[in-house]
């Protein structure tokens, strides 16, 4: 397993922290290929009942990693090559149905930044457990770039309405507000106790019955096709080739409006 997430196990109970605080836990590669896996490991381990996703350094996550996207961003792909950006934007989109899938309780605890794609990770939890320094945010718009994968996932969290507000607002939140409209289920100072008390408040759930109920909330949430991933990714790497993602993310990087905020 790579040391981009650490897997911690006390009983029934596994913490999977992610470990690149220079990043501010950004989700390269790596870390995406390690939680998939994290994933499968976890969906057949009958012995466990609790997944807590957090984050090291002070961040839950500050989204996904352009860095293996660069020679991309703003370039026409070339005629009648297959793009690699879908199979890589695409498989986070993969990770965030896998999360979601898991028969324990997944609990998100969130310190810090959650961005982008890390707000992806947060809305996929059972149970969202936040520090008062916790911030959401969704820039993607902001900066000519499709948040083509988490967008369901904010949707099923949020609803309509709150979805689009986020979204296409490029809106960020305190801890305050995201509790507010429901992205966070609890606030407190001592997140890791917190974590711990809830834990134990949810034991009398029997986890068989666990498992199944999920499975069912999430045959009610699926309105997405099992392809989703693939449409979406599309909708990104077309994105990111575009002169637009080139002006958007030049304008983040020189602290400047990008062009069509002028």
């Amino acid at each position: 397993m790579t040391d981009k997430l650490l897997i911690a196990r006390i009983g029934d109970t596994e913490h999977w922290t992610l470990n690149d605080p220079a990043t501010r836990n950004a989700l390269t590669d790596d870390m995406v290929e390690a939680l998939k896996l994290a994933c499968e490991r976890a969906t057949l381990d009958k012995t466990l009942r609790f997944v807590v996703l957090q984050g090291r350094g002070g961040a839950l996550c500050a989204g996904g990693s352009l860095g293996g996207f660069s020679d991309a961003i703003g370039t026409r792909l070339p005629a009648g090559e297959d793009d690699p950006l879908l199979a890589m934007n695409a498989g986070f989109g993969y990770l965030l149905h896998s999360l979601c899938a898991l028969p324990q309780m997944l609990l998100v605890a969130v310190e810090g930044p959650a961005m982008g794609g890390g707000l992806g990770l947060v809305c996929c939890a059972d149970f969202v457990l936040a520090a008062p320094n916790a911030v959401f945010a969704t820039p993607e718009v902001t900066l000519g770039v499709v948040p083509a994968q988490i967008a369901p996932f904010v949707h099923r969290r949020l609803g309509d309405r709150l979805a689009r507000q986020l979204l296409l607002g490029a809106g960020k939140l305190t801890a305050e507000q995201a509790l507010t409209i429901g992205l966070v289920d609890e606030l407190h100072e001592d997140l890791a106790a917190a974590v711990s008390a809830r834990i134990s408040g949810l034991r009398r759930a029997a986890p068989a019955a666990v498992a199944h109920t999920k499975e069912l909330l999430g045959v009610i949430n699926r309105g997405a096709p099992a392809k989703f991933p693939e449409q979406a990714a599309i909708r990104f790497a077309t994105g990111l080739r575009s002169q637009e993602a080139a002006e958007g993310l030049a304008a983040f990087a020189q602290k400047r409006k990008p062009g069509w905020a002028e």
